[in-house]
């Protein structure tokens, strides 16, 4: 028993030892929340940014490395149907788990999948439908006639979304922006 209480002891010697090794003061937040900020906080914070920075990159590419493209692609060619069922970013979303992407916290509407590419090492590009990739991902904007907006992926054997598209441009409509994103190597 004795042991016992004297580990305790010696590990809350430590704990004070290494809270008064740092002087702290309270910083009032602009809305109203009270944080602790160490001294010398601003000297560390632009190495902290761009090491920050430096890791946040690395993930990307870690990220990017952990997709698989030839999973993405058979799930995606597997899933389509022969006609579309609205449903292109749920299967654009199922194919990218598949080959290992993070698609967690992932939106509803297809136009809105940006971000969530990005996270996983996509690369927002010129859009390349003259000569597109394996992998390749274009995300057309919400229009008055579709307030969804519609993704859909390259396999290799043409553009698929829900359904096997007999081309990249879905929408009659005029003036449709495209955002199209690359997975960065």
């Amino acid at each position: 028993m004795a042991h016992v209480h004297h580990a305790v002891h010696v590990q809350h010697m430590q704990v004070t030892e290494r809270k008064n090794a740092h002087v702290h003061h309270k910083v009032q937040h602009p809305l109203k929340k009270t944080y602790t900020e160490h001294q010398g906080h601003s000297a560390h914070t632009s190495r902290s940014k761009s090491h920050h920075t430096t890791q946040h990159k690395i993930h990307h590419k870690n990220l990017s490395q952990n997709i698989d493209l030839h999973k993405f692609s058979h799930k995606l060619e597997s899933i389509s149907a022969r006609h579309s069922k609205e449903k292109c970013a749920q299967h654009i979303r199922i194919a990218l788990q598949t080959a290992g992407a993070d698609v967690s916290k992932h939106p509803v509407a297809a136009s809105d999948w940006g971000h969530t590419l990005e996270k996983n090492g996509y690369k927002k590009i010129k859009p390349a439908f003259g000569n597109p990739q394996e992998g390749d991902i274009y995300i057309i904007q919400r229009t008055d006639g579709h307030m969804y907006g519609h993704i859909a992926g390259y396999t290799g054997n043409g553009w698929f979304s829900d359904f096997r598209q007999k081309t990249y441009a879905v929408y009659r409509e005029k003036d449709v922006k495209y955002s199209y994103y690359r997975l960065e190597s």
